[in-house]
């Protein structure tokens, strides 16, 4: 995917039938390819204009069409541009791409157009992968950190993070053109400060990876326990509708069902997994199986215990720890069903009624403060994309490096190289120094065309 002059084009909005559609073009001859197509001559209209009139290919008329003008430099992409609102036939939109490539355009690549608004510096590179996001959201929290991070604000956070470090290494630079003068214009306790402060916000802009993660990819919940403890009932609590068969009969479910609920803006994936017990009926005891490997993918797992049967809140508890042992990364909560029916006051995280919905809001609530932590949904930057992270990481370690590098009171031209390994992978995020055009192919490939 190198960088083109070419003028392209591509539907912008979603393929099949609707009512309208919109076909974007964009380059340095977009105008005049559109008035060979249009019965009005837009060349010297002011941008930010629509147009009204006939779309014709081969002479016929395609539609009734608008078409918004939008002059060099004042576009999506920093390129004149043109974007045609039809109606919404698939065959008018095909109709009029063939127009435009006869006219002297080309179909655009997936992710063209938005690597155009990079390159012509009208977003940088963290703001460009914001956009895909920013289509894909499908939550409110998805939508507020794809949103904030298009915005620029993860952008101007790494920016002032990398130019309180340029300050520093130009001193220390400096400070290698006087080296036999031994002159010292760098402050090392200043600097020691500052790396310091740095360090703090880049390990909490990586802590914050798992939960944007998790807002973007879902939480995936394993609900076990004992059979006929209540867990399809409490599946269909969550969800509000019948999705699993609910028996007296123990083993009804055997095989692994999942389902998705949003509470608070994220995304949880519910899984209710077959009752856990020795069992010698071959297809239950695959679907046991299936269900220990659920608690292995999970990130949360809720062990359900039936509280009329005080024998099995007991072996629920000491089975829940051993499995908090088994997996120490993972949060598990111990939660007794059977409210409605239960005499007694078990030790537990919660103590609900699956059939009721009594208690259920406690431990959504529990859910949610456990996926987001203590951030600040509003005013702090959660990152989602891996590709972050790692330039993250290696910023924490570059940084590292040079914290130790000053206790150990190293020479300059060493610390030198440390800060400026971490500029340049605060920069790699941005797009701020060069970046290897294979990444680039890679970022746009995944956007759809048209954007």
């Amino acid at each position: 995917m190198s960088f083109s002059t070419d003028t392209i084009c591509a539907l912008a909005t979603a393929n099949g039938v609707g009512a309208i559609a919109v076909i974007r073009v964009s380059g340095q001859d977009a105008i005049k390819q559109v008035n060979l197509c249009f019965s009005k001559n837009v060349s010297t209209v002011p941008s930010h204009s629509v147009h009204f009139g006939n779309f014709l290919y081969e002479n016929e008329i395609i539609d009734e069409v608008l078409v918004s003008v939008f002059a060099h430099g004042k576009s999506f992409t920093g390129e004149e541009s043109v974007e045609i609102s039809c109606h919404g036939s698939p065959f008018i939109q095909q109709q009029i791409l063939r127009a435009l490539v006869s006219a002297g355009c080309r179909i655009a690549e997936p992710g063209e157009f938005t690597k155009r608004a990079f390159l012509n510096g009208k977003m940088d590179l963290s703001q460009a992968e914001a956009v895909s996001d920013l289509i894909t959201s499908q939550t409110k929290a998805m939508h507020q950190m794809a949103l904030s991070q298009l915005k620029g604000k993860f952008s101007n956070e790494l920016q002032q993070l990398r130019e309180q470090l340029i300050h520093f290494a130009s001193l220390i630079e400096l400070e290698l053109d006087f080296a036999e003068e031994d002159v010292e214009f760098a402050d090392r306790s200043a600097l020691t400060v500052l790396v310091n402060e740095v360090l703090a916000k880049i390990r909490r802009l990586i802590q914050s990876f798992e939960l944007g993660n998790a807002l973007k990819q879902g939480v995936p919940i394993a609900i076990v326990g004992a059979p006929n403890t209540g867990k399809s009932t409490l599946l269909n609590q969550f969800l509000g509708e019948d999705r699993a068969i609910v028996s007296d009969i123990a083993g009804t479910t055997r095989d692994v069902i999942e389902e998705v609920l949003v509470i608070d803006g994220i995304t949880f994936r519910l899984i209710d997994t077959a009752g856990i017990r020795e069992t010698k009926e071959k297809i239950e005891a695959m679907g046991i199986e299936r269900s220990k490997q659920k608690i292995e993918q999970s990130q949360l797992v809720i062990c359900l215990a039936d509280g009329s049967r005080a024998e099995e809140v007991e072996q629920a508890a000491h089975w829940t720890a051993t499995l908090q042992l088994q997996f120490p990364e993972k949060k598990m909560f111990f939660v007794v069903n059977k409210q409605d029916i239960t005499t007694s006051t078990p030790m537990c995280d919660f103590i609900i009624s699956a059939k009721t919905g009594e208690g259920l809001d406690a431990l959504k609530l529990a859910l949610v403060e456990e996926v987001k932590q203590d951030f600040d949904f509003a005013n702090e930057t959660i990152i989602s994309n891996s590709r972050h992270l790692e330039a993250l990481q290696l910023t924490k370690n570059y940084l590292s490096a040079t914290q130790q590098g000053l206790k150990q009171q190293i020479p300059a031209d060493l610390i030198a190289m440390d800060i400026r390994a971490a500029m340049r992978s605060l920069g790699n995020i941005t797009g701020q120094i060069e970046v290897d055009i294979d990444i680039l192919g890679n970022i746009f490939s995944k956007f759809c065309i048209g954007k």
